[in-house]
This record gives C-alpha cells, sequence and structure tokens, in this order.
C-alpha cells in the first residue's frame, strides 16, 4: 500500500508541485515587472510635475524654447539630464528584444514618450552632452527615435 502511494506521489504529485511552483514563480515575475512599470511611471510623473514647476522653461511646448537666460538653459540641461536617466533606467529594466503582450504594451508607452521629447530640436541637442557615458545600447535606441523623430518632424515641416 505504502509502495503504491509512493508511486502516486511521484508519478503525479511531485510534477504538479512543479508545475504550482513554475506557475507561481511566473506570476511573481509579472507582479514584479508591473510593479517595476508603475513605479517607473511614477517618475516620469514626478518628472511632468518638475517641468510644471518650471513653467518658465515651456518644456511642455512641442517647440524648442529659445530665448532662455543663462540660468534658464542650466535648469533645461538639468531638467533634460533627469529625463534621459529615466528614459535610461526604463530601457535596462524593462526593454527586451523579444517583448509580447503586457510587456510589449508597457514599452511603448515608454517609447511614445520617448519619441514625444525627440521631436523637440533643443532636447536632442541635449542628447549629446547627457549620453556620454550611458548605456551604449540604450544611447544607440534613444540616437535611432531622435534621427527617426527628426526627420518625421522635417517631412511634416515641408508639406506645410
Amino acid at each position: 500500500m505504502w509502495e503504491l502511494a509512493s508511486y502516486v506521489v511521484t508519478v503525479i504529485g511531485l510534477p504538479m508541485a512543479i508545475m504550482f511552483y513554475i506557475l507561481d514563480r511566473l506570476k511573481q515575475r509579472a507582479q514584479e515587472e508591473e510593479e517595476t512599470y508603475l513605479h517607473l511611471s511614477d517618475e516620469y510623473v514626478g518628472f511632468m510635475k518638475l517641468a510644471l514647476e518650471h513653467a518658465d522653461l515651456r518644456l511642455l511646448d512641442p517647440k524648442a524654447t529659445v530665448g532662455l537666460d543663462e540660468e534658464q538653459r542650466t535648469r533645461k540641461s538639468v531638467l533634460f539630464g533627469i529625463l534621459i536617466s529615466l528614459f535610461e533606467r526604463a530601457y535596462i529594466l524593462t526593454y527586451t528584444q523579444q517583448m509580447r503582450g503586457a510587456d510589449l504594451r508597457r514599452w511603448r508607452s515608454w517609447e511614445d514618450w520617448m519619441r514625444e521629447w525627440c521631436r523637440r530640436e533643443d532636447f536632442r541637442s541635449a542628447m549629446a552632452v547627457h549620453l556620454a557615458g550611458e548605456d551604449p545600447e540604450f544611447t544607440l535606441y534613444l540616437e535611432a527615435l531622435a534621427k527617426d523623430e527628426e526627420e518625421a518632424v522635417r517631412t511634416q515641416a515641408s508639406k506645410v
């Protein structure tokens, strides 16, 4: 009888325990990825609040801000540095080549934000300073987005 019970545990119980363990780990990993995304999104909201606090820099205006004094240019550069660091963190923590499902949807929101900022001429100019020493893969990624957006802005301007 005990021998039969040990066979049942070995044949049915052990594989089920392994399956439950794997499912639990997958669920835990998905939860951790969601928490990472939410934390990074909160940081982006915090950056947007900073942009509002420095409304004189007109960072929320899609066009490059011109006519700033030295102190304003310095503040704008610092804010762009913060933003690029945030984008890099999002890239390092969430980007992979083969994303699908929720991961891809979350990444696309980050890419949309990056593209939005890359449309600004002053942001693209600031990238040269702030990307020095950053993750090489992220640097290539952001530079490619900036190039695409610069070309899109040029194309749109030539149609007008």
